[in-house]
């Protein structure tokens, strides 16, 4: 019986974080549709161009000889951004070990179906531009699927989306985010290599996989050694952002507790919380109540691991500060008659063709694969029809198309080129995906 209720208390516990995670990624989906709007707005509208002018503004840091000097749009996309990263890979971390990807049989289908969703647009996109040097490195560029903007597209179809669907949509993405980390570090460096910095960088991660090993959970102890590995990341060559996923695996994930010693505090302040219950007064007018409140609160606190601890105060700051930021920093393009000459740049149609075809395709292909070995099984409630669907809202590129954008091409014209056919392409997923999840999908009364 008490095995069956904390297996219970588990799946409800892992329910209720879903639902919220969900719940976040939605409305910060939603967020970053407004962002994308108002930077498009600042960067063609010239009484606002001071605005998108501003994000070129030098930022420096200094402390006593040490100087680090960058313009605004770079702090955001490679400090704000490995912040972000730092979550994915904390997002990455708790699926492997508790979600959808913690067993072999789980993961398959949305690790396939995610493979397939990177290679097929990747190879639509090559095709295109496979003549000219300069655009094929755009090849990454529709590889990646925007999780927080394609759940909140997904969100608005409410319960008519089966809960498996969700699911394997977040699961994909997250797999889908990883495959972007690992194309970002190796075949998009920001300058040539420097090996004496990978080393330091190296020494700092053995420093905080000691810490890990030791059972240290002083959060300070994992922030301040991950400032200097990003520093030493940034200065390598390597893309600083994955300072973030680096640091992330160091996080703790186990609290070490005493279960007696917890149940019996927990006991205790329960009691003295109806000890001291008055009917006549509101619980949030009892003073001793609100006192034992917050000491359950503490204690409760207390055995959660620290990387849930990370992922829990830093989530609502990535989805409603840094993501809202980097649109609005990234998102603008001026749409000038250059933009918009016939023939179609072989850039815009890659994207195009990569992020509204490849994606579908691809998944469902790798997925049907996957199903057919049996490999993998369908989520539960959903048929082959909706994940062709879903896919099409995979297309949806956006944040992590955009990010990959810049760091691939040199010329501006070809950046603003990728960012316009990036951000069409998701507009054309958004609207093409949730018309064909509507059509494909039936009211679930039960969720």
């Amino acid at each position: 019986m008490a095995v069956r209720n904390k297996i219970l208390t588990g799946s409800i516990a892992a329910r209720n974080f879903f639902n919220a995670f969900l719940h976040n990624e939605s409305v910060g989906g939603i967020l970053l549709m407004i962002c994308a709007v108002i930077a498009l707005m600042c960067a063609n509208i010239p009484q606002l161009s001071f605005l998108h002018e501003l994000w070129e503004t030098p930022f420096s840091i200094s402390l006593g000889s040490f100087r680090l000097e960058m313009s605004l749009e770079l702090w955001i996309n490679d400090f704000l951004m490995a912040i972000f990263f730092f979550v994915v890979g904390l997002e990455i971390k708790r699926e492997m070990m508790v979600g959808e990807l913690s067993s072999i049989r789980q993961a398959a289908l949305p690790i396939l179906a995610a493979v397939g969703g990177m290679v097929v647009p990747a190879i639509i996109y090559t095709a295109f531009n496979f003549s000219d040097a300069e655009s094929l490195q755009g090849w990454g560029i529709p590889m990646a699927t925007d999780i927080a903007f394609a759940l909140g597209v997904l969100s608005l179809l409410g319960k008519r989306v089966p809960l498996g669907l969700k699911v394997f949509l977040t699961a994909l993405a997250i797999v889908d985010d990883l495959g972007a980390i690992i194309v970002l570090a190796v075949f998009y460096p920001t300058h040539a290599l420097h090996f004496d910095m990978l080393v330091y960088a190296a020494i700092i991660m053995l420093l905080l996989l000691t810490f890990n090993r030791s059972k240290v959970n002083n959060p300070l102890l994992y922030v301040v050694p991950g400032l200097f590995l990003w520093y030493f990341v940034f200065m390598s060559g390597i893309h600083a952002t994955i300072a973030g996923v680096l640091l992330a695996l160091t996080i703790p994930s186990k609290t070490v507790i005493n279960e007696v010693r917890f149940s019996v505090s927990l006991k205790y302040w329960l009691e003295k919380f109806k000890s001291v219950s008055n009917s006549e007064v509101e619980v949030l007018a009892n003073s001793e109540q609100q006192h034992i409140i917050h000491q359950i609160g503490r204690n409760v606190q207390n055995i959660n691991p620290l990387m849930h601890k990370f992922e829990a105060g830093l989530h609502p700051w990535v989805t409603y500060f840094i993501m809202p930021v980097f649109a609005l920093a990234n998102a603008g393009v001026a749409l000038t008659g250059d933009l918009f000459q016939l023939p179609v740049p072989a850039v815009a149609t890659g994207i195009f063709f990569g992020l509204l075809l490849g994606k579908p395709i691809g998944i469902f292909l790798f997925s049907f694969a996957a199903v057919k070995m049996r490999i993998a099984q369908l989520p539960s409630g959903t048929q082959w029809k909706q994940i062709f669907a879903l896919g099409i809202i995979a297309g949806i590129g956006f944040t992590m198309s955009i990010f990959i954008d810049g760091l691939a091409f040199e010329s501006e014209r070809l950046i603003n080129i990728g960012k316009a056919a990036i951000l069409g392409t998701s507009l054309v997923a958004a609207l093409v995906g949730c018309l064909a999840v509507y059509l494909t999908s039936k009211p679930d009364k039960g969720e």
